[in-house]
């Protein structure tokens, strides 16, 4: 992909402070694009956004919590202000509500499922105002092959893989694309596998043994598979479920 087609593109990543949204988000200003991002931690925004200046590259950073509707649309219409416009959204909160708790069921709809439909329902029209709209959802194999231990958040899950090729069927006609990332098991510092390495060994050690690349997955290879959903190289390509996992989620 040239690193210079999304020069000039106005981009909004919904929980882009940390892990694989600030991937994407940094890989995004890195291509040329201008870039929100929102989250509900200051401290990770005010990191995120010092990381970007290293490199020379502005970060218009946010605090939003992502489960608040009110929250979330006034995140959408002051970042396309403050940006000149929306041409790319990425919906990649999580709630990570794991198990069947009523906490973590209502974690997962709000944030995982809902917070993705509200922000893109907010988007909406800023995108129909651009040549090359889209959104790319970032999802998880969890929502394509059932997992043990994440009952709600795989639920939610395969729900926004349903969402992203429902809403892909009814944009198409706008030429408004909509796509899905299913990432699999991915380490990142302070990430959710990086403790599970020191607080629970013997599932680290399972879960990378069963990953027919032989590890986990890194940022960067999300990152650059969410560059290609989101430039003109895949002008082409809209309701798809991208499975970006090292054959994690393979039969067999």
């Amino acid at each position: 992909m040239n690193p210079s087609s999304l020069i000039g593109q106005r981009a909004l990543v919904a929980g882009g402070s940390r892990g694989i949204g600030f991937g994407i988000a940094l890989g995004l200003a890195r291509a040329g694009a201008q870039v929100a991002v929102c989250a509900r931690g200051q401290q990770g925004l005010d990191q995120a956004a010092a990381q970007c200046a290293d490199e020379g590259l502005a970060l218009h950073t946010s605090r939003c919590d992502l489960a608040d509707a009110a929250q979330l649309a006034a995140w959408v219409e002051q970042a396309a202000q403050a940006l000149g416009g929306i041409d790319i959204l990425v919906n990649n909160a999580s709630g990570f509500g794991g198990g069947d708790s009523e906490a973590g069921w209502e974690a997962s709809l709000q944030v995982d499922l809902m917070a993705a439909v509200r922000a893109s329902r907010a988007a909406l029209p800023w995108l129909r105002r651009s040549a090359a709209g889209c959104i790319l959802n970032v999802s998880s194999i969890n929502g394509l092959v059932p997992t043990p231990r994440t009952l709600a958040y795989s639920t939610a899950k395969a729900a926004m893989n349903y969402y992203t090729t429902a809403l892909a069927t009814e944009l198409a006609p706008e030429r408004i694309r909509v796509n899905a990332l299913a990432p699999g098991s991915i380490e990142f510092p302070g990430g959710r596998w990086a403790e599970r390495r020191e607080q629970d060994p013997a599932l680290y050690q399972r879960i990378r043994a069963s990953i027919p690349f032989g590890d986990f997955g890194q940022v960067d290879a999300v990152a650059e598979a969410a560059l290609f959903l989101c430039s003109p190289a895949a002008r082409w390509i809209t309701g798809q479920v991208l499975a970006v996992d090292g054959g994690q989620s393979l039969p067999g």
